[in-house]
């Protein structure tokens, strides 16, 4: 396939309609807005705005989804417990690891460690994290988890609910006992004012409304403030050329098929051939399902943020994001080129990145316990 070259992305129409306009959603970011259309001869500034014309894409253009009907009205005490319950060492065996241990804020809702380590290595988080329970799988980043319908990388839960317990009843992770570890919650007066405000029609501090407030909490991780998203909500120089380019790019060779717009992911399982890691027996869906086509697949991430995520793919086996284009270019039956790849990486790398609405852990958590260390890079 020869490159795409020569295409102009933005003509002057465009350009001339962004300046003028200003964006209509307030949860996106976009570029500075212009002061509007000149006023008419009168001078009495009452022309009709422009209106912004429609972004140049490769796809059908679609909207970013609602926040699912179990958000809504939501207390804002049951996200706050979740986030104390998600940053609190006491839900682990050995009083050190937290949810955030695995999949803290500093390195993209991830640990950027090629495999997750669990209980019995201190307290340090990160790409420094060593202990005796390393896992099999890499840590999935956590942005945009409320529009999801299967959870862990083979798909084995349908909600977040589920998927809350099941890192305790894992014995190289938490390795707790849920009910025990609700026994010594209530045992905490900070932890029975929390769940009480969190829930005020049933205050119990119970296993169900204790995965419910950590999903509630994951579910605020909403990544939707991107320069893409400024782009499709109208800001034409919100992407640079190469984004653009690389976009079209993306599309013509067939990463929109699992990686769809907006979120680019989707619920589809793949082998993609990744190199395994010597020793780790990992079949992927086929665990989920007992279904021998299912073998060696794994759901699609998002790429969202994946810029902040690395290493890649289920085993953390490919540390450079623009390896893993050109691992993902070689599966398919589409010739390539170097400036494909190249320009595919500068678009994912560059134009989906927003980490605005990560959360922002408290200096302490109701346990007294100290919370896990990030060692930064």
């Amino acid at each position: 396939m020869q490159p795409v070259v020569g295409r102009i992305h933005l003509t002057i129409a465009v350009v001339a309609a962004a300046l003028a306009a200003g964006c209509g959603d307030s949860d996106v970011s976009v570029g500075p807005a212009g002061s509007g259309g000149s006023p008419g001869a009168g001078g009495s500034g009452g022309d009709v705005p422009t209106e912004p014309s429609a972004p140049e894409l490769p796809w059908a253009l679609a909207e970013f989804p609602p926040l699912p009907a179990v958000m809504k009205d939501v207390p804002e005490a049951r996200i706050e417990l979740g986030k104390a319950l998600f940053y609190d060492p006491i839900l682990s065996t050995d009083r050190e690891t937290a949810c955030a241990t695995c999949h803290s804020e500093i390195w993209g809702m991830s640990d950027s460690l090629p495999r997750a380590v669990g209980h019995g290595a201190g307290l340090i988080a990160g790409p420094d994290r060593q202990g005796p329970n390393v896992l099999r799988r890499n840590s999935p980043a956590l942005f945009n988890m409320a529009f999801r319908s299967s959870f862990f990388v083979d798909g084995r839960t349908a909600t977040l609910e589920e998927q809350a317990v099941l890192p305790l009843l894992t014995e190289d992770e938490l390795d707790r006992d849920p009910e025990e570890v609700v026994a010594d919650l209530a045992g905490i007066a900070e932890y029975v004012s929390l769940f009480a405000a969190a829930f005020p029609d049933d205050p119990r501090v119970s296993v169900d409304n204790f995965a419910a407030a950590l999903a509630a909490f994951q579910r605020t991780f909403i990544s939707k403030r991107s320069l893409y998203d400024g782009y499709v909500a109208g800001d034409a120089l919100a992407l640079s050329d190469e984004m653009v380019e690389g976009m079209f790019r993306f599309a013509e060779m067939g990463c929109d098929t699992c990686h769809v717009p907006p979120l680019f992911e989707s619920e589809t399982f793949a082998d993609r051939n990744v190199p395994g890691v010597d020793g780790v027996i990992d079949e992927g869906r086929a665990e989920a399902t007992e279904d021998p086509a299912d073998l060696g697949k794994f759901r699609t991430p998002t790429l969202r943020n994946i810029n902040f995520t690395d290493p890649y793919f289920h085993n953390g086996t490919i540390r450079q994001l623009d390896e893993v284009v050109i691992h993902e270019l070689e599966q398919g039956d589409i010739p390539y080129t170097d400036e494909d790849a190249r320009l595919i990486t500068v678009f994912i790398e560059k134009a989906l990145n927003d980490e605005s609405r990560k959360p922002h852990r408290s200096a302490t958590v109701p346990s007294g316990l100290p919370l896990p260390i990030d060692e930064r890079r």
